[in-house]
């Protein structure tokens, strides 16, 4: 990211409110439970200075829930403000357009046929290759110069072929609990989570990230057109290839530990782009920090909720997301493309 984006004195506030509202929600995280906790005892119990009960209810049950809260919400908010400028399509998201249900796919092909014995690793990286391949395939259709329309179409093509070959592995699974299992997974949640996803899910999300943010100025020369981009001596091949990977190592990771979680690229950038101007560049750590902040309230939502069995935070970001999907389709009406 330029210099000059992050001076940005709208974008630098913004960043801080939205940093703050992050804090906020994740001592309100922290206090949450079925052992009722002050905001003091949460701080003490983060850093073990707290009675031995209360530093481990917070420090293996409820800290670890937070946290992947944040990278979820921070990956798909850069994912889809990184998406929304690589391929010029103000409805492009990680979920809308398949790359999650492709990464989904990816994690569900390593757990039925067993990869996962031969290394922790291989869950995130099979969700990592089947999110790469999706944002692959959606690039190839953007450089002919697709249509919107196009693009969509081919996204919802992609995310229902993943969601078909999904459920045929469901089918052929011999274990229903497996697929129960399978089920409740997909939907997407952060609940029992240790810090061993975290351990697992935080060092991919983190490089997928910094590969983001890295490509804002390329983002920005590339909203002026390719020839303008390559005038100001912009490396358009690898830039794709940077944001790409970006792309695959967030979304996949947070897949494969927590599920597919959707829309959330989709509201937060659209959201926050007019406060910074409609530049891409400084709309990529906002994104990541409004849609940390959004996960953390959505995942808070769903513990107040009292209906029975807790809701799974995919169906509340999605109940969420498709009105405001249908808004933007609705907005668009008209427009060429």
């Amino acid at each position: 990211m330029s210099a000059a984006s992050l001076i940005h004195r709208p974008t630098l506030i913004l960043c801080l409110a939205l940093a703050a509202a992050c804090l906020g929600l994740a001592t309100v995280s922290l206090t949450l439970g079925y052992v009722e906790l002050g905001a003091a005892e949460v701080l003490r119990g983060v850093f073990g200075l707290a009675d031995a009960p209360v530093a481990l209810i917070v420090q293996e049950l409820r800290l670890p829930r937070t946290l992947l809260a944040l990278m979820i919400g921070a990956a798909m908010g850069a994912s889809g403000a990184a998406l929304q400028g690589l391929l010029l399509n103000p409805l492009a998201e990680p979920g809308v357009i398949g790359i999650s249900a492709s990464g989904g796919l990816g994690a569900v092909l390593a757990l039925y046929f067993g990869w996962m014995s031969l290394s922790p690793y291989v869950l995130p990286a099979s969700a990592m290759a089947g999110a790469g391949l999706a944002t692959g395939a959606l690039y190839l259709l953007a450089a002919r110069n697709a249509s919107t329309l196009t693009l969509i179409l081919a996204g919802v093509a992609i995310g229902g072929l993943a969601i078909s070959l999904t459920s045929l592995a469901m089918n052929l699974s011999p274990n229903p609990w497996a697929v129960s299992e399978i089920v409740f997974w997909l939907m997407g949640s952060v609940r029992d989570r240790t810090f061993e996803e975290v351990g697992l899910a935080a060092p991919f999300v983190l490089a997928g990230l910094a590969l983001l943010v890295a490509s804002g100025s390329a983002l920005e020369a590339m909203s002026l057109g390719e020839e303008a981009a390559r005038s100001l001596g912009v490396a358009l091949g690898r830039a794709r290839a940077q944001v790409i990977l970006g792309v695959s190592l967030a979304v996949g990771a947070t897949v494969a530990v927590a599920g597919v979680v959707g829309f959330v690229g989709l509201v937060v950038p659209h959201l926050l782009r007019p406060v910074v101007g409609h530049a891409p560049a400084r709309l990529l750590i906002p994104s990541a920090l409004g849609g940390a902040a959004l996960i953390l309230a959505a995942d808070i939502l769903v513990r107040l909720i009292a209906v029975g069995p807790e809701l799974q935070l995919g169906v509340v970001t999605s109940l969420v997301g498709a009105p405001f999907f249908f808004w933007l389709i609705h907005r668009m009406k008209g427009r060429p493309g």
